[in-house]
């Protein structure tokens, strides 16, 4: 195999070790993600005049809704496995037999076991609007799509490195490739060049960020409430359901899916992004007088 063709990525995991406590970059790239989104928040807050606690508010309520929806999603979505392999009998109801079974449902209190890694973005997007929902009742009393129209300019960044996260974890890849930029996967024991799927999925997210802040800030976009978050969603997810074609399923019982979880995961939410787009664009511009809410 020639070795111009492709590139051999065996990067360590682990940023550093104090005793016995690893930090990997992972958990760099969520932490830093995070940060640089709240930073975006403050910067796009202050511009509409907004009240100066909201960047807080909104800080608080989404980390918690990202971090538990992300945990929740990924146990829920992707830890179903083959009873057998889990020392299990399959679960036979109404007639019906059930072969594969998730330890997180057996074992609840796994779930708090986040340092052993297992996150989902689709999870990661419910517990956000979620969280979102209940900031809007509590506090902003905006609408929802006010608030993502704004959050999605930040969460593009945060996308962006948790998906250089999962490339330097050597994880969530596409099958083989013969393109000169495949990659060799050598700690996850590739012997032949694949595509980094984790690279196109940080490319589309950092569009979707130049694309929605160029809509808020050059455009009447932020006065039509859900148009920005939209065709975020839009561009996110349409570019997420056709790479799924071209990546390896993440477990084993997708196989017997005619679409993979990702998919059917990411329509729901393309729909959503068409009715917002519809929505928006029919309505009339709705300035927003803070000083009534």
């Amino acid at each position: 195999m020639n070795s111009l063709l492709y590139i051999t990525w065996n990067v360590d995991p682990v940023a550093f070790s104090i005793g016995s406590l690893s930090v990997r970059w992972y958990g760099i790239c969520w932490a830093v993600g995070i940060y640089l989104c709240w930073l975006m928040q403050a910067k796009l807050y202050k511009i509409d005049g907004a009240p100066k606690e909201w960047p807080d508010k909104i800080f608080t309520y989404m980390v918690i809704g990202v971090i538990v929806g992300a945990r929740l999603g990924h146990c829920w979505f992707y830890e179903w496995h083959e009873a057998s392999l889990l020392g299990l009998e399959p679960v036979r109801f109404l007639g019906l037999t059930f072969n594969y079974r998730n330890p997180y449902i057996e074992h609840p209190t796994m779930l708090l076991k986040i340092w052993e890694g297992g996150l989902s973005s689709h999870g990661g997007a419910i517990g956000l609007i979620v969280a979102a929902i209940i900031l809007n009742k509590k506090h902003f009393h905006t609408g929802i799509a006010w608030i993502f129209d704004r959050l999605v300019i930040g969460v593009a960044i945060t996308a962006t490195l948790i998906r250089l996260g999962n490339l330097l974890n050597s994880e969530i890849y596409g099958g083989p490739t013969t393109m000169p930029w495949g990659f060799i996967f050598v700690r996850d024991g590739q012997t032949v060049p694949c595509h980094p799927t984790q690279i196109y999925e940080m490319l589309y997210c950092i569009i979707a960020g130049i694309v929605s802040y160029t809509m808020y800030m050059r455009t009447n976009a932020k006065q039509r409430p859900g148009l920005i978050f939209g065709v975020w969603l839009l561009i996110v997810f349409v570019t997420r359901f056709g790479l799924e074609f071209i990546k390896f399923n993440q477990e084993a019982f997708e196989a017997n899916f005619f679409l993979n979880m990702g998919q059917v995961l990411s329509l729901p939410l393309i729909i959503w992004a068409i009715w917002l787009i519809w929505h928006a664009i029919k309505t009339d511009p709705v300035p927003l007088d803070y000083a009534k809410r």
